[in-house]
C-alpha cells in the first residue's frame, strides 16, 4: 500500500528520530515533516510502533494515512513536486 507519512513533534531530537525511522522504511522525504511511499502491513505495523515510541502523546501528533496507486496518480502537484517515480517498490528497494 501507499502510505502518507505526516508528523507534528515538538520535541527536535525525537523529530530527528522519526525522520530516520522513516527513511529507514523506505519512504521518500516530500516535505520536513512529510513522507511518501511504498510499505507492507507489517512495515506500517512495525513503522507505527518505532514513532509510537519517540512521540509525547500530549503534544506530538503522527498520521499514517493509505493510498491506492490510482489515488496518487490523481494527485494535483503544483510547484516543486515530488518524483512518483520514487513511489514504486523498485525504487524503493535503492535505499537498502
Amino acid at each position: 500500500m501507499i502510505a502518507w507519512v505526516l508528523y507534528d513533534i515538538v520535541n527536535d531530537k525525537a523529530r530527528t528520530k522519526a525522520a530516520k525511522v522513516c527513511k529507514q522504511a523506505g519512504l521518500y522525504r516530500v516535505q520536513f515533516s512529510c513522507f511518501l511511499g511504498t510499505l507492507t502491513p507489517n512495515q506500517r505495523d512495525t513503522l507505527q510502533l518505532q514513532l509510537a515510541d519517540l512521540i509525547d502523546e500530549d503534544t506530538d501528533r503522527v498520521y499514517i494515512f493509505p493510498m491506492s496507486r490510482s489515488e496518487l496518480q490523481q494527485t494535483t502537484l503544483l510547484g516543486q513536486a515530488f518524483d512518483r517515480k520514487l513511489v514504486t517498490d523498485e525504487v524503493r528497494a535503492l535505499f537498502f
